[in-house]
């Protein structure tokens, strides 16, 4: 087709520039590292980002600052990001997960492919084979900044940023040579290190270790991560290169069953799947290469990523085993020219060709009743999948005014598939396995937003429209079961439109972000409440989110800060299936989809030395089931913090999470026609010191 031989040209053309461009001088690239201004309280200070989001952008950007990341001491990335406008990450057991970004909580193929997380602005999986859990794979641990687009990403994103991006940006060399260490134990027997060693302006290696015993029965979990960058010149490049790799191995608890189940103390300590465990390991390169070619600057980042996985299959009732991998590699091209003092433009071409792979065998039987052989022993599905994605894109930045900005992309995608298939086509119980077969498609997705800043204020007003596309996952395609049909699943598609303000007001000591915003879906797929897989699902979803934070004196001695966020998602389609015990109306809420979600952190620091901060992480009542019968209540989890510095090199602090021994849901849904949940963890505190040696 033409859009995929002009993509498959371009990307020729990005190689052999890099090739003839050895003959410039070099030059780094100020926006790939630009700074940007991020909101709440240590929110507030400039950091370095990957990417062309800034406080001048249209579309709604939260970030995460170092001191942030390193106050909070995650013991799950979740922790961290909670705490932004929008974003809802519900915890199931170790460090598994499922997302929400201006969403609902979603799973499945739309769990895997609806949001796109990359590290130091590359995805850390190849857009057919994301992973729901795709948190567990970054080194948030000690890295420099996380930043949360809501909302479909720029044009310089592709497939699978469709309600968001997440992107974290690990630590580059800087100057002096220094140790950082930290070291912490909690009451819930969860051990942590994390160790940083810079070399002065050229290199940087991070290794953070966990050793949790796991609160409930048999929920052990080991988690190590490497990370390192090294900076270079070379033939008139400025380069960077980093790896980035993480091993999992969990022991996992399974959903407790009945209604209200997580309210009794010793029955959330109990796991209905001893048996259960994931095993993961990841690991992902990249070299950043920059450098002018003629009157503009050229920036490529050849990758490479490589992940394998295998775990029981707790949350399906009839159990089994996945096991999952791909490898990939790829190039990131862009090439950046200011025609004039006004107009700047981008233009990039990307490409990712990876080969993956996916086996599921049960290993007992199972029914739900007798004579019930819908759930085989054996191999349900042994297949793999090769995958070569093209993309361009291109964006004009043009100041209209002294006061009006203008930001307009659009990038095309095409995606090839390849699969063959190990065990025999055809309907095996409830499972169908395709033939062998290649198939192919197509994206598009224009961006257009503009800022207007009146002159001589300090606050900014925009709008953004944005389209997010998604091609399908390698298992929505060819991991079908018995009442589907072959290539079923589409591109799913959702366009949103946004408008808002950011600032500051009160001599600065108030800044805050606010946005509303309305998106519509279709193409949706997903798993119902009875286990099977809807193709052509449409959604609505529409809200408004606040983000600020109150110098209350003016001296940084007490800040008040927070975010709230109201949203409704609402089905827009019809569902009745007479094999079912599922029905959806439109207008029906999506379930797993709070309406409320709010943050409220009180800091105090009465001097350099010491800092108090109290917080509280609220959840509303939401739906668990599409047909909107069963309910869970929401919550209210309460955290505390004192830091004390002996001097500047030494620090010891204390955590106290869940502060009131809450009995809560970190999770609650309705399956298979039972009440589920995951239950939060009890009142834990953690006591740890950082110490920098130089």
């Amino acid at each position: 087709m033409p859009l995929r031989r002009l993509l498959a040209t371009t990307v020729s053309l990005a190689f052999l520039s890099a090739a003839c461009a050895g003959v410039a001088s070099a030059q780094v690239s100020d926006e790939e590292g630009q700074t940007v201004t991020v909101s709440g309280d240590e929110r507030l200070m400039p950091i370095r980002v990957y990417g062309d989001r800034s406080s001048e952008q249209p579309g709604s950007v939260a970030a995460v600052g170092a001191e942030a990341i390193d106050d909070i001491n995650a013991d799950h990335p979740a922790e961290i990001l909670n705490e932004l406008p929008g974003v809802n990450i519900h915890l199931n057991s170790g460090q598994e997960h499922l997302l929400a970004i201006r969403s609902p909580v979603l799973t499945g193929g739309a769990g895997q492919g609806s949001f796109l997380v990359l590290q130091n602005g590359v995805p850390t999986r190849s857009p057919a084979f994301g992973n729901v859990n795709s948190l567990f794979e970054i080194h948030h641990d000690v890295a420099e900044a996380i930043e949360v687009v809501r909302g479909p990403g720029s044009a310089k994103y592709g497939s699978n940023a469709v309600h968001g991006l997440i992107n974290v940006i690990l630590g580059e060399p800087d100057s002096g040579d220094y140790l950082d260490t930290r070291l912490s134990g909690s009451t819930l027997n969860r051990y942590k290190s994390d160790l940083t060693g810079n070399l002065s302006n050229k290199a940087r290696l991070s290794l953070s270790l966990q050793d949790d015993a796991g609160w409930r029965a048999n929920t052990g979990v080991e988690q190590q991560k490497l990370s390192g960058s090294y900076a270079f010149e070379a033939g008139g490049w400025d380069g960077l290169a980093w790896i980035s790799a993480s091993n999992l191995n969990q022991e996992t608890a399974g959903f407790l069953q009945g209604f209200k189940a997580y309210r009794d103390d010793e029955t959330a300590k109990t796991n209905p799947n001893p048996e259960a465990y994931r095993d993961a390991q990841w690991a992902m390169g990249a070299v950043r290469l920059t450098r002018p070619l003629g009157p503009g600057e050229l920036t490529l980042t050849p990758f490479y990523r490589w992940q394998d996985m295998e775990f029981a299959q707790h949350f399906l009732p009839n159990g089994g085993v996945e096991e999952n991998g791909h490898d990939a590699f790829g190039l990131q091209s862009k090439y950046e020219i200011k025609t004039s003092e006004r107009l700047t433009w981008r233009v990039g071409a990307d490409v990712d060709l990876a080969s993956g792979w996916l086996k599921e065998t049960q290993l007992e039987p199972f029914g739900f009743f007798p004579g019930d052989d819908r759930f085989p022993v054996g191999v349900h599905y042994d297949y793999e999948v090769d995958t070569t994605v093209l993309g361009l894109w291109g964006e004009a930045e043009w100041a209209v005014s002294d006061t009006v900005r203008v930001l307009a992309g659009l990038r095309g995608e095409t995606h090839e598939y390849d699969y063959t298939t190990a065990v025999p086509a055809g309907v095996n119980g409830r499972f169908k396995v395709p033939a062998d077969r290649e198939d192919s498609y197509d994206l598009l997705t224009p961006k257009l937003g503009a800022i207007w800043t009146p002159q001589g204020s300090t606050i900014s007003y925009f709008v953004n429209y944005a389209r997010g596309e998604r091609a399908p996952q390698a298992s929505d395609l060819y991991r079908l079961q018995s009442q589907q049909g072959i290539a079923e699943a589409d591109i799913e598609r959702l366009d949103s439109i946004e408008a808002g303000a950011r600032g500051s007001a009160i001599q600065g000591r108030l800044v805050f972000d606010v946005a509303a915003y309305y998106a519509e879906k279709e193409n949706f797929f997903f798993r119902d409440s009875d286990g099977l897989n809807v193709t052509d699902g449409s959604t609505k979803h529409q809200g408004i989110e606040a983000n600020a934070s109150w110098d209350v004196l003016g001296d940084g001695v007490f800040t008040v800060a927070g975010t709230a966020s109201y949203a409704e998602h609402t089905y827009t389609f019809d569902r009745v299936v007479a094999s079912g015990s599922e029905i959806i109306r439109s207008g029906a809420e999506v379930d797993t989809a709070p309406n409320w979600l709010g943050d409220l952190r009180l800091t105090w620091r009465p001097t350099e030395a010491f800092e108090a901060s109290v917080s509280a992480e609220y959840t509303g009542e939401y739906f668990t089931d599409p047909g909107n019968t069963q309910t869970y209540p929401g919550h209210t989890v309460t955290n505390a913090r004192l830091e004390y510095a002996f001097h500047e090199n030494l620090e010891a602090f204390v955590i106290v999470r869940n502060l009131f021994d809450l009995n809560y849901a970190d999770r609650a849904d309705l399956a298979f026609g039972s009440t589920r949940y995951f239950p939060g963890e009890p009142l834990n505190a953690t006591f740890g010191i950082r110490k920098r040696f130089d």
